[in-house]
């Protein structure tokens, strides 16, 4: 069932709001920096969103303070968000709106902290004796709490297609008429254990991330905070964006690397088709995952050239954000919606010497073209594998 997009924001390493990140799409300006977080700073580049740290939580939501929240806190205030949610539980009630959010690490950084400065007899610090923070389902019940909302209220965790599995976790809400609109989206902020574990498994890149490149050496991370709402579609027949429909599948290859084939992938893609009533000639604009990791853009590259015409333009933007991990899908998903708003396709950010797998589809530069339907493509950890399709009815 095709649902209206009625509002979107984003906050990465590329700023604060829609208006920021259309910015440096279109400047193809890179957020990511040399790696200044954490008290021993892995050598590498990171996406960070500096404001996070000059940001505080209202006294009445002190008890969820930690990096991940203010981010969260961050990112909704952003675009009149809350301003358009408060509308929704105007026509909807504040029980028939679900919260949706995606995350890999929620508040980890914060129980990381506690671990570093335990007291003598091994609790936690006082300042950090809080038990809402220190489990995987701070981010969404703390959204939640800051938006008055009182339905169903859900975290989903499966790695990288984290924030755009809650797009079809709302859709199936809607659609079966458990509740009438939803709140989605992500958040994922820097911590050690995130840093220093895709080190350990050597993928991250001593050089920012160079998606498609032909000498790319893996990922850079950043962090990131979006969310969108989403409501039924023929209710509400001013809405010009829509989500037509997604696609999912679990191919369970290996741990950490992708089906060299391809074969998850491709499920997920032939789902969203079928779900949303389009066949690949009809996609304008993909964006990729592209993390720049060997496996991953080698696989999606092959993915591409099988099942889409040259017609259709691809490209990541990780290049500019950083891979924002849990809140990818969500940032890709605002980024392709951006693209289909303002008819222009964002070249693949960071590429020097493209990878001579890489087909005519690929944009390596910004273009100029109208866009009516475009997918965003997330491949988690695990084979967790998420296709959205979104679209601009002006077109």
């Amino acid at each position: 069932m095709p649902l209206a997009v009625t509002a979107y924001t984003a906050t990465s390493a590329l700023g604060l709001g829609l208006d920021a990140h259309l910015q440096a799409l279109q400047q193809q300006r890179s957020g990511l920096r040399p790696n200044d977080f954490g008290p021993a700073s892995l050598a590498c580049w990171i996406g960070r969103v500096t404001a996070v740290e000059s940001t505080s939580l209202p006294a009445s939501h002190a008890q969820w303070d930690c990096r991940n929240n203010r981010l969260a806190w961050l990112g909704l205030n952003q675009d009149s968000f809350v301003a358009r949610v408060h509308s929704a539980i105007h026509r909807h009630g504040t029980s028939r709106i679900a919260v949706l959010l995606g995350t890999s690490t929620a508040s980890i950084g914060a129980t990381e902290e506690g671990y570093r400065r335990l007291e003598d007899d091994c609790r936690l610090p006082a300042d950090l004796y809080r038990p809402a923070i220190h489990n995987p389902h701070s981010l969404s019940a703390f959204v939640a709490s800051v938006l008055d909302i009182h339905g169903p209220c859900q975290t989903i965790s499966t790695a990288c297609s984290s924030s755009a599995k809650v797009f079809a976790c709302a859709e199936r809400l809607i659609r079966l008429g458990v509740v009438d609109a939803a709140v989605v989206g992500g958040v994922d902020s820097l911590c050690d254990s995130v840093l220093y574990g895709f080190n350990a498994l050597e993928l991250v890149s001593p050089e920012p991330c160079r998606p498609f490149d032909a000498a790319r050496r893996g990922i850079s991370i950043g962090e990131a905070a979006g969310f969108a709402l989403l409501e039924r579609a023929d209710a509400l027949p001013e809405a010009t964006q829509q989500l037509l429909g997604y696609g999912e599948s679990s191919d369970a290859h290996h741990m950490s690397t992708p089906d060299p084939n391809g074969a998850g992938a491709e499920l997920a893609l032939r789902d969203v088709f079928e779900r949303a009533g389009i066949a690949p000639a009809q996609v304008d604009y993909i964006n990729l995952h592209g993390t720049a990791s060997q496996k991953n853009d080698a696989m999606e590259a092959a993915l591409v050239a099988r099942l889409f015409p040259s017609s259709t333009r691809v490209s990541s933007t990780k290049g500019l954000t950083g891979h924002t991990l849990g809140a990818a899908g969500v940032i890709e998903a605002a980024i392709a919606l951006l693209a289909l708003r303002e008819g222009f396709v964002p070249g693949n950010a960071g590429t020097r010497s493209p990878d001579p797998a890489c087909t005519p589809h690929f944009a390596w530069r910004n273009e100029a073209r109208p866009i009516r339907i475009a997918l965003s493509h997330s491949f988690g950890f695990g084979g967790s594998n998420a296709c959205l399709a979104f679209a601009d009815t002006r077109r």
